[in-house]
């Protein structure tokens, strides 16, 4: 399992208009194959930054199958008027999210 975790980075006076058009989209993501689940979380100290966080089965099914799909694309389309700068993409592995009885998220290194 990998997490794809992408910090996409808002024009501040367009926060509000990209929660809307993330949830319009957000359907093209979710139906992707490989994809579990994903979150949109919006920075506390910084609430012009979001960070989109992918669960998927594999990074093959992330990159190159998603990220060269139409859905992809029109996904991309409908978002990137609203950042500010280019997006950061990386991916970490699916272990250093495990849920643990002492708490919904624990590092494991």
């Amino acid at each position: 399992m990998i997490y794809e975790i992408a910090v996409l980075p808002v024009h501040k006076e367009r926060i509000d208009t990209f929660k809307q058009a993330f949830a319009e989209v957000a359907p093209l993501l979710s139906r992707a194959k490989g994809h579990i689940s994903h979150v949109l979380a919006q920075g506390v100290e910084t609430p012009e930054q979001f960070n989109l966080i992918v669960q998927w089965q594999s990074l093959e099914d992330h990159a190159p199958r998603f990220e060269a799909s139409d859905d992809h694309q029109t996904f991309m389309a409908h978002l990137e008027t609203y950042f500010s700068q280019e997006p950061t993409v990386y991916h970490v592995q699916g272990a250093a999210f495990a849920a643990t009885k002492a708490g919904p998220l624990s590092l494991n290194f």
